[in-house]
């Protein structure tokens, strides 16, 4: 069956690859709400059934007629400026958007948060809604009001943990961007332990994911909260796979404490919000039940970060 399909920031790193995917692998017919078409950097001509909405997340309203048709919205749009665009998008404007949705004919949203409001067992983390960044609030917000939507039982939310993605062709993710920044101390960061845990995974595992989900909706009675991840790895266990791909060697260790971080938090006069404070000492952003492409029996792209390093064109040394 040929869906009606309404997405939202597709000019963004995960959005590029979502974009490619849906074009190539399904029939669909896509609708993309694009700001700036200049930012598009997919063919969005390589087949009949693709549509670019030019206009605004704020100019939600505009498209009423429009969303009252579609069978699935994916909502990947975000703002990560100012306090009061962010609000104004990622909480006021995403649930209007979800509420001129006909709840009787869409039989799925799929959208995308962040992992950071949740904490280990999944569940909303006090703490994101009430010191996390702007950004972190406007989505732990707009989370905690989905139950009064009339779309809600459709809703399934992706929770993406650490995401990695982008190339020449497609925007990059702030991890991405900063890789080779922080390889340049590699060198230095591998005699260092550190007790914290964290997942990771590539844009275009993410966009594989929500296509699969597309076609096949979570069943009734499971929980739509998807946290989006490969399985979690220490801090320590990352240190090791970089350093075994850049063939550094570790000869020693030094423990990196709570206590040391702070003394050089001092020394070094770095300044620090609340929010910055609390991941220092939460340390472990780790979640229950990950989902990847393996989830579904999907190949996935890269399940190592020496994978990641890779694809991101870092040689080996």
């Amino acid at each position: 069956m040929v869906k009606r399909i309404f997405v939202t920031g597709a000019s963004g790193c995960i959005g590029h690859y979502l974009a490619e995917a849906l074009i190539q692998q399904t029939p669909h017919d896509l609708f993309f709400l694009v700001r700036d078409v200049s930012k598009l950097n997919f063919d969005y001509n390589a087949r009949p059934g693709i549509t670019l909405v030019e206009g605004d997340m704020r100019e939600i309203d505009h498209f009423g007629d429009l969303l009252k048709t579609i069978d699935c919205a994916i909502l990947a749009a975000t703002s990560w400026g100012g306090a009061d665009e962010v609000f104004d998008v990622n909480v006021t404007k995403t649930l209007r958007l979800m509420s001129l949705l006909d709840p009787d004919r869409c039989q799925q949203v799929l959208y995308f948060s962040t992992a950071s409001i949740l904490d280990r067992q999944n569940q909303p983390l006090k703490q994101a809604g009430e010191i996390g960044t702007d950004y972190i609030r406007s989505k732990y917000n707009c989370y905690s009001q989905f139950s009064k939507l009339p779309i809600a039982p459709k809703i399934t939310t992706l929770f993406p943990t650490l995401v990695f993605g982008g190339d020449e062709k497609k925007p990059l993710s702030h991890l991405t961007s900063g890789i080779r920044e922080v390889l340049r101390w590699a060198g230095l960061i591998r005699f260092f332990k550190a007790d914290a845990g964290f997942h990771f995974l590539h844009a275009r595992d993410i966009a594989q994911v929500a296509m699969h989900l597309v076609d096949h909706p979570l069943e009734v009675g499971r929980s739509h909260d998807v946290v989006l991840g490969n399985e979690a790895m220490t801090v320590n266990q990352a240190v090791e796979e970089v350093c075994d791909y850049l063939h550094q060697p570790i000869l020693f260790r030094i423990p990196l404490s709570i206590g040391l971080a702070n003394f050089l938090i001092a020394v070094f006069r770095i300044q620090m919000e609340a929010w910055d404070r609390f991941c220092l000492q939460y340390r472990h952003f780790t979640y229950t039940n990950p989902v990847s492409p393996l989830t579904f029996g999907l190949p996935t792209y890269c399940g190592t970060l020496a994978d990641v390093l890779k694809v991101s064109g870092v040689p080996p040394r």
